[in-house]
């Protein structure tokens, strides 16, 4: 995709209200599952630095215990989830002080390369907004501890890019297990296929494949081969 340009809507690169017209219009499928969960309320939060750390912190953990040893190190470098800690912060606290707070060595040098990176001017907060999807995904993998999954969800959620496919996530995949009827788990081939009229606004697509996990759907059968088409106008 091209470069992306600045937008308003609270900081998406992309109109809500007409990513969920197209959805609706363009698969059957979807249109369901917005009845049933009702509005678009995604909105991007936090910027990438902070995100970033944070999903380092959530790696491999529960969610209760993550957050726990988190708060742990936020107050060990006096700061809080409002404030967070800065790159520089993080770097100059020494191990003796994260390790106590449950952060372990692994962790601590995958946020030691994050902070080093941004610290460094090597990666900024501001430095996204001129690349496309792809070139996003290639520069924050290159952090230790980064994966596309990760990327993938900073381009969602913090970078509110209109036009992204997570087909390694789960609850995406079990999301299209459920809304399109599927006797197993799709793999990536196959949610590309029923996205395919989804774009440009895949990224909708898939909140709305996490958020169909979390409601009843009215009882429909779906032949997963058609259910990306278009209905026929009237």
């Amino acid at each position: 995709m091209a470069a992306v340009e600045r937008s308003d809507g609270g900081g998406l690169k992309y109109d809500p209200d007409a990513a969920v017209a197209h959805l609706r219009a363009a698969d059957s499928a979807v249109a369901r599952v917005i009845d049933a969960v009702g509005p678009f309320t995604l909105r991007p939060r936090d910027g990438p630095y902070r995100m970033l750390a944070r999903a380092v912190f959530f790696q491999q953990l529960a969610g209760p215990a993550a957050r726990a040893i988190m708060n742990r190190v936020l107050a060990a470098l006096e700061t809080d989830e409002e404030r967070f800690f800065t790159a520089q912060q993080f770097l100059a606290a020494s191990d003796e002080l994260l390790q106590p707070a449950g952060l372990s060595r692994q962790k601590i040098a995958y946020l030691r390369d994050l902070s080093e990176k941004f610290g460094s001017g090597h990666l900024g907060d501001g430095d996204f907004d001129g690349l496309d999807d792809e070139e996003v995904i290639l520069r924050v993998t290159a952090v230790k501890g980064i994966g596309r999954w990760t990327a993938e969800m900073l381009l969602i959620f913090c970078l509110g890019r209109p036009d992204v496919l997570p087909v390694d996530d789960l609850g995406v995949r079990r999301g299209f297990m459920q809304v399109y009827g599927l006797a197993e788990l799709p793999g990536g081939e196959e949610m590309r296929r029923l996205a395919e009229a989804w774009r440009p606004y895949r990224s909708v697509g898939t909140w709305y494949m996490w958020r169909s996990l979390g409601v009843t759907l009215p009882a429909q059968t779906i032949d997963p081969s058609l259910a990306s088409t278009p209905p026929p106008a009237v």
